[in-house]
Parts: structure tokens; sequence; C-alpha cells
């Protein structure tokens, strides 16, 4: 018999309160797993389209073969596991901060198991944010660089976890974002807002092409649609392809 209600797990973190719950929902007729941090919902696994598409959009505009990838932002791990359908990964790299999500996957808390059972995934314990500023560092074994990054943490570029994150929103951000990428490598970002004009003046200044791509899908449970938005860039933006 399917419990209508239960918590996983509970935990005190940094950020506050992490809590990983699964219910049943009638209007779905499906067991939903959800993340709340403190009072405020983080994620559902009724809504995974745009998560997935993070991953297909980003990697879709991928060159070459023997990709390596990093995720920043394990969560419920639908971005990453939509990831590893592409044959061409050849390392993906997923980041968080907190210890506490990791473990979920470890301990198999969650529906989506891909992660720990194929041998091209490494989950790592790192504050996204320090990596991209470079006051921190995967480790040894780690890529130096990477083809894609994949990253789905903030609510949007305005809306965020942590103040801390803001600066990378900006064009320093995005540029030492940038060092973490080869030269024909592709950044990619969820938001749950529409197209932000002034962050895609930010893209516009840092790469050399940039695309705003608004993914609607059904919401079961207002009877109507949502929608979020995946930015995709590529390209130095004052770089000729010669010197990038």
């Amino acid at each position: 018999m399917t419990r209508m209600f239960e918590e996983l797990d509970a935990q005190g973190t940094r950020l506050g309160l992490l809590t990983l719950r699964r219910r049943f929902d009638p209007a779905l007729r499906s067991e939903i797993y959800e993340v709340k941090l403190g009072d405020e919902f983080l994620m559902s696994s009724a809504f995974t389209v745009a998560e997935r598409e993070l991953a297909r959009l980003g990697l879709a505009s991928t060159r070459g073969e023997d990709l390596d990838v990093l995720v920043g932002g394990l969560g419920l791990g639908y971005t990453a596991v939509e990831a590893l359908r592409d044959e061409r990964i050849r390392t993906l790299t997923v980041v968080d901060a907190l210890r506490e999500v990791i473990g979920w996957h470890e301990r198999g808390l969650l529906p989506e198991t891909a992660l720990t059972s194929d041998a091209r995934t490494t989950l790592v314990e790192a504050d996204f944010f320090a990596l991209m500023r470079g006051t921190a560092t995967l480790g040894a074994d780690a890529p130096a660089v990477f083809d894609a990054i994949l990253l789905d943490i903030d609510h949007t570029p305005r809306h965020l976890l942590h103040p801390s994150h803001a600066d990378l929103y900006t064009v320093g951000g995005l540029r030492a974002l940038q060092d973490h990428l080869r030269a024909d490598g592709v950044f990619a970002l969820w938001s749950d807002d529409p197209p932000d004009e002034d962050f895609t003046a930010v893209l516009a200044a840092t790469f050399t092409t940039w695309v705003a791509t608004v993914i609607t899908f059904p919401n079961a449970l207002t009877r109507g649609e949502s929608t979020a938005t995946i930015y995709v860039a590529s390209g130095v933006a004052g770089v000729s392809p010669a010197h990038s």
C-alpha cells in the first residue's frame, strides 16, 4: 500500500533545514518527491521537463566526442541523468554544496539511480560558485576544463539561494566561468522566470552566441501550463575563433 506522505530525510544544513519527502499525488496518480529548504520549495519530481531540457539543449550545442561535462546543482538528479543519455559523455562531474543531497543519491532514497551506478559520474561536495571564482578546486583527478557547464542552482539570475551567488551573473563572473570551458565550450543555465533582458545583455557582452529558449510544459496541479527558460551560450565575446 502506498503511503500518502513520508518524510525521507530532514537535516540541518548551513543554509537551513533541508527536507526530502515523498507523497502520493491523487491528481497525478503517482508518487512525488519534493525538496524544501526551510519553508521554501526547491524542487519536485512532478516537474522535470525543464531540468531535462537543460541537459538536452546544452549538449545539443556541444561539439565533438569524449565530452567532459560539469553539472552545477545535483538536486533530484534529473539534469545529470538526462546528460548521461548522451553517449559522447566521457566524464560527468556533478557538484553540490550540500553533502546531505549527495547522500540521498548514495543511500538510494531517490527514484533516479543511474548516477551512482554509471562509472562516468563523479558526485562532488563543493561550492560551485567558489569553483568558478577559482577559490576552490575539484581535485587533481577532475578535468581541467569542460566541454559544457550545465547550471541549475538558483531559481533565476535574480532570485538567488544565497547572496554570494550574485557575482556569477555578471560579465566578470561569466568571464571567470569561461576559464573553466574549452574554447568551443557551452554554458547552459536553467531559470524559473521568462527571459531576463538584463541577464541576456550580460550574456551578449560575454559570449559570442547565446539563445534563451522558453520551455512550456503541462502542469497537472493547476490544469494549465508552466514555463521555464534555458539559456545556452558559447564562444568568448571579443576573441576571434583563431585566438580562442
